[in-house]
């Protein structure tokens, strides 16, 4: 009966006509915005991991009956693509994503899992060893694989994310929800800061929804970089703009009331 009316909930909400009641806490890790996600029924079709490396589990494990694209360039990386593929609904590419099909050098880190086609501004070896890899776009492998919407996508690219999704424009109006790091620095050569992600969103009927993650640099402890959930600017999640219902706002002032109470 519980899960009746949760259902019930959820398709008021999503028609319009109902609210949802969610708790009040900031959201801090990717499982947490997924979980937020599902509670308010979207459910991906096919889910884009982009920049796998060791794994996005909480992508997986929170939409096993979606099926999971794999696009990674690092053949380091070969082995855990076919472990999720083989524990999950998935497959994948071994390639990098781009704006066009075709061949890319990307510069191979120390850590690998930091690699980027662009160089960091940072004068160090960090930029490692140059490698010619594959490129494929988003599109065309959906394309081919015949992947449908609603998509979720996830890229972590190290500041190549916007030129990804200059590959991925035919299935941006399947796509619901679009995960990307973003940062506040210009850490590589002609990557892209949060000011520039944002407007690229926003051009593209992309808006800013949740924010979870973050990391501050080594250099003097500023935020660098942090996770930013980008929905369409008329998805269902953003059906109603206001704050509150009157009830919810009568228990907030009451709340509030009770923990400043007047001198």
């Amino acid at each position: 009966m519980r899960t009746i009316k949760k259902i019930i909930k959820r398709t008021l909400y999503i028609l319009g006509i109902g609210t949802y009641n969610i708790k009040n806490s900031r959201r801090y890790y990717m499982s947490e915005v997924l979980g937020h996600l599902i509670k308010m029924s979207f459910l991906p079709k096919t889910v884009i991991d982009v920049g796998v490396a060791y794994g996005t589990n909480d992508l997986y494990e929170k939409f096993p009956k979606a099926c999971h694209l794999l696009i990674e360039p690092l053949e380091e990386y070969k082995s855990v693509l076919e472990k999720i593929s083989k524990k999950y609904n998935a497959q994948y590419e071994l390639a990098a994503a781009g704006a066009e099909a075709g061949s890319i050098e990307i510069n191979v880190h120390p850590d690998l899992s930091g690699s980027s086609i662009f160089k960091e501004i940072e004068e160090s070896n960090v930029n490692g060893i140059p490698r010619k890899v594959k490129m494929v776009t988003i599109d065309e492998v959906c394309g081919r694989r015949k992947l449908s919407g609603p998509f979720l996508i996830k890229i972590d690219t190290q500041g190549f994310e916007l030129n990804v999704l200059e590959g991925a424009k035919k299935i941006l109006a399947e796509t619901e929800a679009i995960i990307l790091e973003v940062s506040f620095f210009r850490f590589y050569q002609n990557g892209p800061q949060l000011y520039d992600v944002v407007k690229w969103m926003k051009d593209h009927d992309f808006v800013a929804y949740d924010l979870f993650g973050g990391q501050n640099r080594p250099l003097d402890g500023a935020l660098a970089q942090i996770d930013v959930v980008f929905v369409k600017e008329n998805s269902f999640l953003r059906r109603n703009h206001f704050y509150a219902t009157s009830d919810q706002r009568a228990k907030h002032t009451k709340l509030v009331s009770a923990e400043n109470p007047k001198s």
